[in-house]
């Protein structure tokens, strides 16, 4: 009889709770991780050193690798640090979202798997198949293998700076405009929409979306973290980023191209273009949901309050499109000029105001 299911590129461990760090040690000795303790750990250089300090006393076979940035450069250098020392299990990234990506590449260039132990919860990047890195040209997405664990602490999750907590509600929100996106693909050109990956990021972005607590408490931090690791293990099920990337995502990659100094948190841009993406698309009651629980937990919906121009947001969303070519989402099918998405910005604007 044939096998009639698929299987799911998925971690092997997820352990998200308070006090999760405690149990590293035990964790990273599983046999399917590494039996014999032979690590390699990229860590930031500066609160990296702290968890060094904490850690190598109970992980003595691991080698630490502190990274400079989140740059394509420092990941094919942690590679090549990693090929050109001793033989490793595993290569483990502890720290927030760079040093995670970094880490991934990492791990998928000299062929090894990957755990990430989050620090922070600022994007779906901890638990996807992608490494977002910069490069000469801006920012690039490079595909690499799932992480084979995850590891979220919500001890310290809780005492990260806000701003990144709140940056990974947006991201995760974003997952619904995403999702409106694929699903007009498919009825306008036929694109394919792979009901599972589509489910798991809808009720991934659903479960922070409609969510009373906020970011200060244990049960509503669980749902976070939980949503940002369905969403990468939706975008492995897809096979691509389509599942948490469509309007939004095109809107702030613009951003970060077009003022890469500039440029906000991930979340921060992805949320506020999800909000103005729902309103492009005729979902009004869903857009003006979307800006009140991005205002509640304290994250951006107008351009102005993450330093941008009215006048460089209609540039954002006007060249958005060239940032994902062969990607359709809203702002592909409407095609608006310059006008017509000043004028949609001044609806989208005076209705949050009303």
């Amino acid at each position: 009889m044939p096998v009639l299911t698929r299987l799911i590129p998925s971690p092997v461990v997820v352990d998200i709770r308070p006090g999760a760090l405690d149990d590293l040690a035990g964790l990273l000795a599983d046999q399917r991780i590494s039996g014999s303790g032979r690590l390699s750990i990229a860590i930031s250089g500066g609160s990296g050193r702290a968890l060094r300090e904490r850690f190598a006393p109970v992980l003595p076979g691991a080698d630490w690798f502190p990274v400079a940035d989140g740059t394509i450069d420092s990941a094919v250098r942690l590679a090549d640090d990693i090929k050109g020392s001793r033989r490793y299990d595993a290569v483990v990234g502890l720290g927030g979202g760079k040093i995670i990506d970094v880490a991934k590449y990492a791990a998928a260039r000299v062929g090894l798997p990957m755990v990430a132990v989050a620090t922070n919860l600022s994007h779906d990047g901890i638990c996807s198949p992608v490494s977002t890195l910069d490069n000469d040209n801006g920012r690039g997405s490079y595909g690499v293998p799932t992480p084979i664990a995850m590891v979220v602490d919500l001890d310290v999750i809780r005492n990260a700076p806000v701003r990144f907590v709140r940056s990974g509600i947006g991201d995760a929100v974003s997952n619904i405009s995403a999702i409106a996106d694929w699903e007009l693909s498919h009825r306008i050109n036929g694109e394919p929409v792979d009901g599972l990956a589509a489910a798991m990021a809808r009720t991934a972005g659903e479960a922070v979306l409609r969510h009373p607590g906020g970011v200060g408490e244990d049960e509503f931090l669980s749902v976070l973290a939980e949503a940002l690791v369905l969403s990468g293990i939706a975008m492995s099920i897809s096979g691509d980023t389509r599942p948490s990337s469509g309007a939004c995502h095109e809107i702030s990659h613009a951003f970060d191209l077009l003022h890469p100094k500039r440029a906000a948190l991930h979340g921060e841009q992805v949320g506020l273009g999800a909000a103005f993406a729902m309103r492009l698309r005729g979902a009004h009651e869903e857009s003006q949901l979307f800006t009140e629980v991005l205002r509640r937990h304290g994250l951006p919906v107008l351009p102005e309050e993450i330093g941008f121009s009215v006048d460089e947001f209609v540039r954002a969303v006007a060249y958005a499109p060239q940032t994902r070519p062969g990607r359709f989402t809203i702002l592909e099918h409407l095609d608006l000029s310059t006008d017509q998405i000043r004028d949609a910005y001044s609806d989208y604007a005076s209705t949050i105001s009303s």
